[in-house]
């Protein structure tokens, strides 16, 4: 490229000090202005970093300046900020989901599709060391042929130190709206896409307490189901178990663990980038931790953005649209199923994400599938 990409940021809410850190410290990517509803809050979050300028959501999506749109609005807002920007000929990369409902989310997919403008999502935590490193252990065959994994989130829900917990427990919250993406990422990292899955909810009680800030002891309602479980049946023939919870105290359950037929794997909190892999081989008691063999060291929110503004053009970005809508597509479905009782097949084409090698001289990379890792 001949010169960085000018990113302009919609919203300025908590997770966006984490995706200016990183637009900050890497080379393709350019932080040159920021908007919110409110203009003071964009001002203040601009103050920090040089050249960024504070702009109405207006005036940003209007601006030539900009190449690429990075949405950080609530979720139920999400839709219809790519719409606008894609309305405005830019590139748009969203912070997980990609819409509030898969009906939305085609509709900005069709959007962008027409207006020849590519799309790209949140969770990039799967670029990272961790889930990477995962994924070539079972590429290079370590552990046999998958067999099964098991994903597992719980915790007696956020009300207890998030201040405004309200939107966890409106449609659209819940454990696996909220937490979901970051497991199915990861598992369509590690397996591939989801053919069909068969789901069931329950929630605990028809209020959550607050427990900090200046509303505390203020009761909400809760109009979502809080623990969600369900089968994911990959197209690989692998079968992924979920369980997603705010109704647990603590588990001591693996975030996620991969089954194969001649060892098992456990994966890092798909929530970060990096941590330890243990690997268990067929008839060997003891785990024995791997080496970093795969994915982007140090990564910080943000990687998953510069690797879809330099993906070449007819390639799928690892963090692209049509896997945020896959990953989507399936935590409706299992929701739907949840209602019926009956399984759901999952109809949106997804391919798996092509892997991210170690840098060889610390720079990203965008490898082919099967690309062999330096030193490995």
């Amino acid at each position: 490229m001949g010169r960085p990409v000018n990113v302009g940021v919609v919203g300025c809410g908590v997770i966006f000090p984490q995706y200016a850190e990183t637009i900050e410290r890497l080379p393709e990517l350019r932080l040159a202005a920021v908007a919110d509803l409110d203009l003071a809050r964009a001002t203040e979050a601009a103050r920090p970093y040089p050249g960024a300028e504070a702009l109405s959501v207006a005036e940003l999506l209007a601006d030539p300046r900009i190449d690429v749109v990075l949405n950080l609005t609530i979720p139920a807002a999400h839709a219809e900020i790519a719409l606008l920007a894609i309305a405005a000929g830019k590139d748009v990369y969203c912070e997980k989901p990609l819409a509030a409902t898969t009906a939305d989310a085609a509709k900005v997919l069709r959007a962008a599709a027409g207006a020849g403008v590519r799309v790209g999502c949140a969770p990039d935590t799967v670029l990272g060391t961790g889930t990477q490193t995962a994924r070539k252990a079972i590429d290079d065959g370590l552990i046999g042929r998958p067999v099964a994994a098991t994903a597992t989130m719980m915790t007696p829900g956020h009300e207890h130190w998030h201040p405004n917990p309200d939107f966890y427990y409106a449609p659209g919250g819940g454990p696996l709206m909220d937490m979901g993406p970051y497991y199915i990422t990861s598992l369509v990292t590690l397996l591939g896409p989801v053919a069909t899955v068969v789901g069931a909810g329950s929630r605990t009680r028809d209020h959550r307490v607050i427990g900090s800030g200046p509303r505390r002891g203020e009761k909400i309602p809760v109009a979502v189901d809080t623990h969600v479980t369900g089968i994911l049946a990959h197209a690989s023939g692998a079968l992924s178990t979920l369980v997603m919870s705010f109704d647990a105290a603590a588990t001591a359950a693996p975030h996620i663990e991969v089954h194969g037929e001649r060892g098992s794997l456990v994966v890092p909190d798909p929530n970060h980038f990096d941590g330890t892999i243990l690997l268990s081989p067929v008839g060997e008691e003891a785990r024995q931790p791997l080496p970093v063999l795969a994915g982007h060291p140090g990564a910080g929110r943000g990687v998953g953005l510069a690797d879809f503004v330099t993906t070449p053009a007819g390639q799928q970005p690892r963090a692209g649209g049509a896997l945020a809508y896959h990953v989507l597509e399936v935590m409706e479905s299992l929701l739907a199923s949840a209602g019926s009782g009956a399984a759901v097949t999952i109809t949106s084409p997804c391919e798996r994400p092509r892997p991210v090698s170690l840098p060889a001289t610390g720079g990203p990379e965008n490898p082919e599938p099967g690309a062999a890792v330096p030193g490995a």
